[in-house]
This record gives C-alpha cells, structure tokens and sequence, in this order.
C-alpha cells in the first residue's frame, strides 16, 4: 500500500506487531516512542524491514512534541498503544492518569491539529467489573465498572473519542482486547501465560499468578484488528470488544504440555482470578472487520513456542521476565 502510519508504544508488544504487520505489507511506520529498547520489534521484525521504520523520540505527555511529530510524519492514521498498564497505574495512578488519559488526549489533539482523519487506539476489557456469570459474553453494551485506575483511564479514553467526533469530527476506533499472548508479551498482568511459554522452552519451573478462564487474544490477531481499524470503517467512534478463545488458564498450561511434553508438572497456577469477565462478546467487530484472522489458540501456542525455540537457539530470547535462578 505505501502507506504512512504513526504509531506509539511500537517498542511494546502489541506496537511491535502492529509495526510488523505494515511493514511487511509495505507501508511505512513512524514509531514515536519515550523508550529506545527495540529488543521486541527485533524479534519479530525481519531486519532487512526495519529499515521502513522511522524511529522519532518523544514523550506523549509532552503535547507540543507530540504535534510536531504527527504533523512532521503526515499519517494516513494514528494507531496509539503507549500506555502504563495496571500494575504501574496502580502503583503511581497520578502517573498513570498523566500517560494513560492525557497522553491519549495530546494524540487526538494532534491528530486533530494535523488533519488525521483516524485515530486507531488501545482501550482494554479493563473497562468491565467482575462477571456474576462466567457463562454470559459481555457486549459493547454491557455497563462498564471498572474495578482499577487502568480500567478508569481507559474508560475515560472512550469519552475523549466520542467527544472528539462530535465537536470536531475525527473518526475513531478504540479495542478492547483481554488476555493478549504472543512473542513480545513480558509485562502486564496478564503476561504470565506468555512467559510460561518461555519457560516451557528453557526448562524452567514457572508459576502464572492467577487462574479461572479468560479471553485469549493471539497477539498477530490483535495486532491485524489495530492494522484493520487503522485502513478504514464506519464513521464515528466506535469501541470493539476483541474476542479470542474463552478458556481456563489451566487448559492453556495443558496447550504448552501438549507442544512441550518435558513441561509437564513445571508450569504452575497460583494467584485470584482476574477481575474482568472471561469471555467478551466480539460479534460487533466481526461484523465491521470480517477478514481479520482468528489463530485457534492451539495454533498461536505452538507459532509461540517455535518462535521462542529460535530465539533460544539464536541467544536472543530475553529471559528478564522469568524468576532469576
């Protein structure tokens, strides 16, 4: 397509995968990061493609910067993924509100100010309160409760989008995935399953620190949904709930013990269930973005750990998020 897109949070896992997806299409991402550790866009990103990434430093809470670096790329959209996640905003929710909520407004003033016609965003099912019936699919429609600061802030991201479309007309699409697993998912606190996937490859014991079912979210899915809302789709600002497939985390220890048999009694479970309800109703977006894929999680399991396997083989599989021995 030869396409220019703007792109934040591109050094983190689901940025790394979206900035994939463009280049290997052929397009051109303008990566606006604080950080500069590419560690996860390395490792998913062959290097001969990377030279179609333009790396711009910069801080989104820093409105002014921020504008000169849309303006300067000329986008046709902004796909924003910089954020804090729980842990962090729960740690420093001052912080959090000051990167999460109004981070996100400087790119949609930005946008706005640069003539972007879209704006592509990361919401989170973080929104919902706990499920009293891990039977019902929560909708779009569902009343939203959230139960930490991460969830208000993104909450409150949907209302800037929706203001943002009717006082001033810049389309939007906000996603709320769930539990997102995949190469490059080392943080969050949903990062655990992941991880046991590394450890599964490496040998090495590892506890996941919480249980019950969830949405799982293969994370070249999520990224093809951001990819997807970022080309095109209805006017407005629409808010899509992501849905993979619903199961127990323990089941998806059993995925990593049928691919890593030697695994077997090494991945343990430990720790509440996640305050959000386990499966999300995705029917909605489904039917706006019919052709993005949907990778079984057996499938995105096994792609996983063979992409673990070479980067161990190749010494580059980044091990920080595992216990030290």
């Amino acid at each position: 397509m030869n396409e220019r897109f703007f792109v934040t949070g591109a050094l983190g896992c689901i940025g790394a995968w979206v900035v994939k997806h463009l280049v290997e299409r052929g397009d051109q991402a303008v990566v606006y990061d604080l950080g500069d550790d590419a560690r996860r866009l390395c490792d998913i990103v062959a290097e001969p493609l990377l030279a179609q990434v333009q790396f711009v430093r910069g801080d989104i809470t820093d409105l002014a910067a921020t504008r000169r670096a849309v303006a300067a790329a000329a986008p046709r959209a902004v796909v924003h993924l910089a954020g804090l996640q729980v842990p962090a905003c729960r740690q420093d929710p001052v912080q959090g509100a000051r990167v999460n909520v109004l981070g996100t407004m400087h790119l949609f003033d930005a946008a706005l100010a640069a003539k972007v016609p879209r704006l592509v965003y990361a919401s989170s099912a973080a929104v919902f309160g706990p499920s009293e019936d891990d039977g019902v699919a929560v909708d779009e429609h569902t009343p939203a409760e959230p139960v930490t600061h991460y969830g208000v802030f993104k909450r409150a991201n949907e209302g800037t989008a929706r203001i943002y479309w009717q006082e001033q007309n810049l389309a939007s699409v906000g996603l709320r995935p769930l539990t997102v697993y995949g190469v490059g998912r080392d943080q969050g606190m949903t990062s655990g399953p992941t991880t046991a996937m590394k450890a599964a490859v490496l040998g090495r014991p590892f506890r996941i620190g919480f249980s019950g079912p969830t949405d799982f979210h293969f994370v070249g899915d999520t990224a093809a949904a951001f990819v997807a809302a970022a080309d095109g789709g209805p006017p407005g600002a629409h808010v899509y709930n992501l849905h993979g497939d619903t199961l127990d985390v323990a089941d998806f220890v059993r995925a990593i013990e049928a691919e890593c048999p030697a695994a077997k009694g090494s991945l343990t479970i430990q720790g509440p269930r996640i305050p959000i309800p386990p499966e999300l109703d995705g029917s909605a977006f489904r039917a706006a973005y019919p052709a993005v894929p949907h990778t079984p999680l057996a499938v995105g399991v096994r792609r996983t750990l063979a992409a673990f396997r070479d980067l161990a083989a190749a010494g580059r599989l980044d091990t920080r998020d595992l216990p030290s021995t």
